[in-house]
């Protein structure tokens, strides 16, 4: 499947000359083309599984989760039948899964699937691990959407030190978490003057690191540039 490249699965999603995955447009074709060079084979077949997450990505990352949740939903089932020995898989499809929920505003079950998700990396993996700290910022996105705001900060607060220490500050992991602590700090209702000058803080950092790693135009740094004018405003 690597077809001497080295690149396998990775090639639908990432560039391998920049480093970055790849977005819009361009990602969405790629995982329909993804699915299709695998969609003839067995559904025992474990590429053809991989092929069916990437779609489902995809189409979610495309802003099109409505399109994602069933196919998210049978990829997770075909998993769980014939790799059910398999956990990394499993939970991977589960936090796909649980991205989408969200996504649809299905907050609650999003909820169930993320405080679990976590548990089991903690457990497996331990806290500073990249997939923790992944699934830690998931589930606290989850709870600052429900309103939790000091469960949601303080988790935040851990995973911002443990994602700088084991990713390094320019990782955009690193920075999604940054951005979320940003986010929950100046949209608590209980916000001091303190946490929203924090949050701006944050975010200034943030904006000059996305601008730098990814360039003015890719749309993870206008999203950042926004949500600095929005902590503005507050």
């Amino acid at each position: 499947e690597d077809q001497g490249t080295g690149e396998g699965m990775l090639k639908w999603q990432k560039c391998f000359d920049c480093g970055q995955d790849f977005h819009g447009a361009v990602k969405l074709a790629l995982g329909w083309a993804c699915w299709k060079t695998y969609l003839g084979r067995s559904e025992r077949d474990v590429y053809r599984s991989i092929a069916m997450g990437v779609l489902g990505k995809a189409f979610r990352e495309s802003s099109r989760p409505v399109e994602a949740l069933p196919v998210l939903e049978v990829n997770l089932a075909l998993i769980r039948r014939y790799w059910s020995q398999d956990e990394d898989a499993i939970l991977t499809a589960q936090t796909s899964l649980s991205n989408c929920l969200a996504d649809l505003g299905r907050e609650d079950e999003a909820l169930v699937l993320r405080r679990m998700i976590f548990a089991t990396d903690v457990a497996s993996l331990g806290m500073s691990n990249k997939n923790t700290i992944l699934s830690g910022h998931n589930l606290a996105d989850s709870l600052m959407k429900l309103e939790l705001w000091d469960e949601s900060i303080t988790l935040q607060r851990d995973q911002v030190l443990l994602a700088r220490h084991s990713l390094g500050p320019d990782h955009d992991q690193t920075l999604n978490v940054n951005e979320n602590l940003a986010w929950a700090l100046a949209n608590n209702p209980e916000r001091t003057r303190d946490d929203l000058l924090e949050a701006e803080t944050i975010m200034q950092d943030v904006v000059q690191r996305r601008r730098r790693v990814f360039g003015p135009a890719h749309p993870e740094t206008r999203r950042a540039e926004d949500m600095l004018n929005q902590v503005h405003s507050n």
